[in-house]
């Protein structure tokens, strides 16, 4: 079978139109290297170690400071088949099964047949789990496992533990001549050299990126590259509502789609069940209760009092995420609440302090004791699951480009994350790609080019346009959704300015090229992005649910690819899966 480009769905008359570049000055300055990462998260810091070893000089840039990125905020664990009495073939087919037929079985296979030996070599790296008195690392379950291979850290600290571990690596060589590391830096655009003469994108070659007056260098310069790693994260801040830190615009997956590369299940975004609410009017990173407080036995009651997960799927409160979050929001609307309790008091304080240290201590700053109360809850965006298509060593559609970690789409999620493989994901594949680019510079295949400039419009939208574009997403591919909902979505997304002008004399919002602009515009793009994809699939599967297509429906078991033609126009096109 093979790909097959779609018509604009009947309810929109022209695909939408997207900008191929930020509007932004030209680079002040220049820095060369032979890979560019960015990001700092597990998937990035563990890219730049192991290319530091194998390629004489790396860049990595971030967004904020070393320690900043998503995997600091991970609380329940990395997933890996480490028990004698468990196996990757298990841990295989758990992770389908969570990705309702969409994932990529041999992506999956790299994933957990590699995944024990990556997570031994992130122990050799510092990180330390919590283990038993026999020193072996402690394992517990989470949704949609059928065994214990959740490791953690101080409990429910995971993924900061795994942060502070590869951020001291990284510090230990900081002044190794053939490694730099740039902070406080928003990557804007990824460059490119000349196009295909069939007019394909041209290689990626590097990136621009605005230092925020941090180091010795400022304002906008171009690190250039043989290859660029894009491991920037997921999209949080799309909505109103999230548990991602603010840092979470979506700049890879922007930036890698006004490249020319193909994005990938975009539609499926996971809202993680179990979010502290505080009350409608709260915005930002949103704080979370793990899956794991479920995972030792905590249930789930309606506001009635009434534990409901065992009416809705065997697994009752460890069911995969999507099933619990749609079945929440279902109970809410029955009940016409607004929340639903988390009860874990019956597991006792002694062990709730101890095993879940952090989500203690945050959840008495808003006067709530895990031990003695009910925890109100609801369910807010925590992952996506798609993202840049890449193949089994991370290398997108783009020549010299490649991603790891949530900004990628490697088909090891499908329709739906398995709790805790996100770790491991960002783990496997950025060393899978690091490796790769060495053997790549090693025989010369990655050449250095000279960027060149994109046909179609550069775009700016206003700073103050954020909050509109996070209520539409929020109301349209949000929790549940409907052909209705997305169509008024995308007609208010296509109505947001997003002109490059500095000068307005039309009463609209000031815009100049400046960080707040810079990531609004990648708030708005991804959103579109997200809207179109979101009303194509006309069913409901894993992270992706209509209410007006209720079902899952097979002739749909495909991929949905998104990416610009060199004018900026979206196109769809439907990908079947081996």
């Amino acid at each position: 079978m093979t790909a097959t480009p779609l018509s604009p769905p009947s309810s929109i008359a022209a695909p939408p139109r997207l900008a191929t570049r930020l509007a932004a000055p030209e680079p002040g300055w220049t820095v060369e290297a032979d890979a560019v990462v960015v990001g700092s998260g597990i998937a990035g810091l563990t890219a730049a170690l192991e290319l530091r070893t194998r390629v004489p000089r790396v860049l990595l840039v971030t967004k904020d400071a070393l320690v900043s990125g998503s995997t600091v905020w991970a609380q329940g664990g990395i997933a890996a088949a480490l028990h004698p009495e468990d196996s990757p073939e298990a841990h295989l087919q758990d992770t389908l099964v969570a990705g309702v037929r969409l994932c990529d079985p041999r992506a999956v296979e790299v994933l957990v047949t590699e995944g024990p030996a990556r997570v031994r070599e992130l122990v050799a790296r510092g990180a330390v789990f919590d283990t038993h008195p026999d020193g072996q690392i402690s394992l517990t379950r989470e949704g949609g496992h059928h065994a214990d291979r959740i490791a953690h850290a101080g409990g429910d600290a995971t993924g900061a533990e795994i942060s502070r571990a590869l951020v001291a690596q990284i510090e230990a060589v900081r002044h190794d001549p053939g490694i730099e590391v740039i902070e406080h830096a928003l990557v804007l655009d990824v460059l490119t050299g000349p196009p295909g003469p069939d007019g394909a994108p041209g290689a990626a070659c590097g990136v621009t990126l605005h230092v925020i007056g941090e180091g010795q260098r400022d304002g906008v310069g171009a690190a250039l590259g043989r290859a660029v790693v894009l491991a920037t994260g997921g999209i949080g801040q799309v909505f109103r509502s999230s548990t991602n830190p603010a840092s979470a615009t979506g700049d890879g997956i922007a930036a890698a789609l006004r490249a020319g590369a193909v994005l990938g299940d975009v539609e499926f975004v996971q809202f993680h069940p179990t979010v502290l609410w505080l009350g409608a009017g709260v915005k930002g990173q949103l704080t979370l209760v793990s899956e794991a407080v479920r995972g030792e036995g905590a249930l789930l009651l309606d506001t009635d009092g009434v534990r409901f997960m065992p009416d809705e799927h065997p697994m009752a409160e460890l069911a995969p995420r999507d099933v619990v979050a749609h079945a929440i929001v279902r109970r809410m609307a029955a009940t016409g609440a607004d929340h639903v309790w988390l009860d874990a008091r019956h597991l006792g304080p002694d062990f709730l302090r101890r095993r879940f240290p952090t989500i203690h201590d945050r959840l008495r700053e808003h006067g709530i004791d895990l031990a003695n109360d009910l925890v109100p809850v609801a369910p807010a965006q925590h992952y996506h699951s798609g993202g840049v298509v890449t193949d089994l060593v991370g290398r997108t559609s783009l020549a010299g480009l490649y991603a790891a970690g949530e900004v990628a789409c490697t088909g090891v999620h499908g329709a739906n994350r398995l709790a805790s493989n996100s770790l491991l994901e960002g783990l496997v594949f950025a060393t899978r790609a690091a490796r790769h680019i060495a053997a790549q510079v090693q025989d010369g295949a990655l050449p250095r080019l000279t960027p060149t400039g994109r046909t179609g419009d550069a775009a700016l939208v206003a700073a103050a346009a954020r909050t509109r574009v996070q209520r539409v997403a929020s109301d349209g591919p949000g929790v549940l959704r409907s052909g209705e909902g997305l169509t008024r979505a995308a007609t208010a997304l296509a109505a947001v300015p997003t002109d490059a002008h500095e000068r307005r004399d039309d009463g609209r919002a000031l815009a100049a090229p400046q960080v707040a602009e810079w990531e609004t515009t990648n708030v708005h793009q991804v959103a579109t992005v997200l809207t179109a994809a979101a009303l194509e699939r006309t069913e409901s599967r894993g992270g992706h649910a209509r209410t007006d297509f209720p079902d899952r429906d097979e002739a749909w078991r495909l991929r949905l690819e998104l990416a610009l033609d060199p004018d900026g126009a979206l196109t769809t096109t439907r990908t079947p899966l081996s």
